[in-house]
């Protein structure tokens, strides 16, 4: 099964990175504020970020992962508690975990992704010269 993970993997490449989660902690894609949705470059940074399902903190990078043994039942339930300490309604996990595995399914493992409000792309950061 395919997840999204926080990742400091390519950060730094755009100015206005951030990345306040734990490494390889589970992140879902939060629905962005007024702000956010104008701009992904606002103030504010939920219209660039990954939200970590446990520290609750964002990152703009996310990482395509597999992680062995991890179950639907342990995915739907690691969002179910999130989104209530949040103040989101728990009964919208199941929804939420189904989209982003349909969302996580057309990318490879090991692709770093970024996002742009509702657009999302493989974060690329060239190699360096030599």
């Amino acid at each position: 099964m395919k997840l999204l993970v926080a990742t400091s993997k390519t950060q730094g490449a755009r100015e206005n990175d951030f990345d306040h989660c734990v490494e390889g902690e589970l992140v879902w894609i939060a629905p962005c504020c007024d702000d956010g949705k104008d701009s992904a470059d606002s103030e504010c940074g939920c219209g660039r970020s990954f939200d970590g399902l446990n520290s609750h903190l964002g990152t703009t990078t996310a990482l395509v992962a597999e992680l062995p043994g991890f179950t639907y039942s342990d995915y739907a339930e690691a969002i179910r508690s999130s989104l209530a300490t949040q103040g989101w309604p728990p009964e919208a996990a199941d929804d939420v975990a189904t989209g982003l595995l349909a969302f996580t399914s057309g990318w490879e493992v090991g692709t770093v992704l970024e996002r742009r409000c509702e657009w999302f792309a493989e974060r690329l950061v060239p190699a360096p010269p030599g």
